[in-house]
C-alpha cells in the first residue's frame, strides 16, 4: 500500500471512528429530546408528613423520574442513622434525579454574624447534597422577606449571592437565586435578575415561579429578557381568578391548568431549544394533603403533561 493510500484509509478510519461520538443533530433525534422534565417538588405532598424514603418511592410510583426534596426531610433521614450512599443508593434503586433542593440558609440578611451563620450553614448543606447527587439549591432571601425585615441594597445582595456562588466552585452544588412575590426582598424579577446578573458568576441562575411572579407583581412580558441560560429549574403551578395578588397565599395555588396563569405563554417564553427545563410542581394545598399523597403525585404529573402538550 502507498504512503498516499494508507493516509487516506487512516483518515476514513479515523473519521467515521468519531462519527459515532458526536451528536446526533438530525430532526428525528432533536424530536425525541423533551422540551420540559415534569418534577415533583416534595412540598405537594409534605402535609402527608410521609419522610424522606416513602415521598420518593410515592413519586417513582406516581411515574417521577425527577424530585426536588427539602432539606430538613433529608437531614432527618441522616439524623435517624442513614448516610448520604444511603440516599444515593435508594434514589439510584427508584431511578430518581434530585434536580434541587428546599433550603432556608439566611445568606442575604444584612447582620454579618447572622449572616455569616448563615453561609455556613448553606455550605453545609450543599456538602450534603453533593453526597447525595443533587447539584442545585434554591437561595431565598430567607431572613429578609418580612415586612419588618430593613430593604436590602441590591449591590450588596449581589455581592453576597457571588459569595455562596463561589462556594459553589468547590461543592459543584449551584445555589438558584429564588424570587419570592411575598418577600420584602426579591419580590420581583427586575430584582433577581439585577442581583444575579451583577454577581458576575458564570454559574448564577435564577429560580421562578408562576405563583410567585403573579403574587410580586412581576409582568410577563419582562420574562424573555432573562435569557435562556438563566432558567434551569422552574416552579408550576396555577392560581384562582378570585384572588387577586394582594391576598393571595401559598396555600391557595393549584394544579398547573386548574387556574388562570398564562402557563402556555410562560412556558413558551422559557423553553430552551438546547436543553430541557425542568418543571417542578410546587403546591401547599391543604385540599391535596387531606388527599392520598400517591393519587396527588399522579394527578399532578398528569396535570403538567397536558400543559405541556404541544408547547
Amino acid at each position: 500500500m502507498s504512503v498516499l493510500n494508507r493516509r487516506q484509509t487512516l483518515a476514513v478510519l479515523a473519521s467515521t471512528a468519531g462519527a459515532g461520538l458526536l451528536p446526533d443533530t438530525s430532526a428525528a433525534a432533536v424530536a425525541k429530546t423533551p422540551a420540559f422534565i415534569p418534577c415533583l417538588n416534595m412540598s405537594t405532598i409534605r402535609g402527608q408528613k410521609l419522610g424522606f424514603v416513602k415521598e420518593l418511592e410515592t413519586a417513582s410510583k406516581a411515574g417521577f423520574r425527577s424530585v426536588e426534596i427539602w432539606m430538613d426531610t433529608l437531614q432527618n433521614f441522616i439524623k435517624e442513622g442513614n448516610t448520604p450512599a444511603q440516599a444515593r443508593k435508594i434514589l439510584g434503586d427508584l431511578g430518581i434525579t434530585v434536580q434541587n433542593a428546599i433550603g432556608f440558609a439566611p445568606w442575604i440578611i444584612d447582620e454579618d454574624a447572622a449572616r455569616a451563620k448563615g453561609v455556613a450553614q448553606l455550605k453545609s448543606e450543599m456538602e450534603l447534597l453533593a453526597q447525595v447527587g443533587c447539584m442545585r439549591v434554591a437561595t431565598p432571601p430567607v431572613g429578609a422577606q418580612t415586612a419588618q425585615a430593613p430593604k436590602i441594597d441590591l449591590q450588596k445582595a449581589a455581592e453576597r449571592y457571588r459569595a455562596i456562588l463561589d462556594i459553589s466552585d468547590e461543592t459543584k452544588v449551584i445555589p438558584q437565586l429564588e424570587l419570592w412575590g411575598f418577600s420584602k426582598n426579591l419580590n420581583k424579577l427586575s430584582e433577581v435578575m439585577y442581583v444575579a446578573i451583577e454577581s458576575g458568576h458564570p454559574s448564577a441562575r435564577v429560580l421562578l415561579d408562576v405563583y410567585h411572579l403573579y403574587k410580586g407583581g412581576s409582568s410577563l412580558d419582562s420574562l424573555p429578557l432573562v435569557g435562556k441560560p438563566g432558567v434551569e429549574i422552574f416552579h408550576i403551578n396555577d392560581y384562582p381568578s378570585t384572588l387577586s395578588p394582594a391576598v393571595i397565599t401559598d396555600a391557595d395555588r393549584v394544579y398547573p391548568g386548574d387556574g388562570v396563569a398564562s402557563i402556555a405563554k410562560i412556558l413558551k417564553t422559557i423553553k430552551n431549544p438546547e436543553r430541557p427545563i425542568v418543571l417542578s410542581l410546587e403546591v401547599f394545598n391543604k385540599t391535596y394533603y387531606a388527599q392520598d399523597a400517591l393519587t396527588v403525585a399522579k394527578t399532578g404529573l398528569a396535570k403538567i403533561n397536558q400543559v405541556i402538550a404541544g408547547i
